[in-house]
């Protein structure tokens, strides 16, 4: 059964921009397992938390951190749940999170498919 689906899409020169702007929001948004990635990756990993955060219907207590995008060897994307997101998520029964990400032509876009 789906529980809840989230998607987000983020300009990637503007997220940079914004990460240019603010040097501390790299350390709110990302852990240190995402930080050493490259801009296009980065903004899709925040529209991967901004995705998630809606498949859980955007309670405002969730922590950044508490969200993480990891790649397999195939290069496929895994998002690891803990604290407030894995305890919403708990709350709602998720059982299993698909995750999807790209970035083409300017844009980073995330898809989160949670079932229980």
């Amino acid at each position: 059964m789906i529980v809840g689906v989230g998607i987000d899409v983020v300009d990637i020169s503007r997220f940079a921009e914004s990460l240019g702007r603010t040097p501390e929001l790299s350390d709110r948004l990302f852990t240190a397992n995402e930080q050493g990635l490259g801009i296009a990756s980065l903004a899709a990993r925040f529209a991967a938390k901004e995705a998630i955060a809606k498949a859980l219907g955007a309670p405002g207590n969730l922590h950044w951190h508490d969200a993480e995008v990891f790649s397999e060897a195939s290069g496929r994307p895994i998002m690891t749940m803990r604290g407030t997101v894995l305890a919403r998520a708990e709350l709602l029964g998720v059982t299993s999170c698909h995750l999807s990400l790209s970035h083409d032509a300017g844009i980073a876009s995330a898809v989160v498919v949670l079932e229980g």
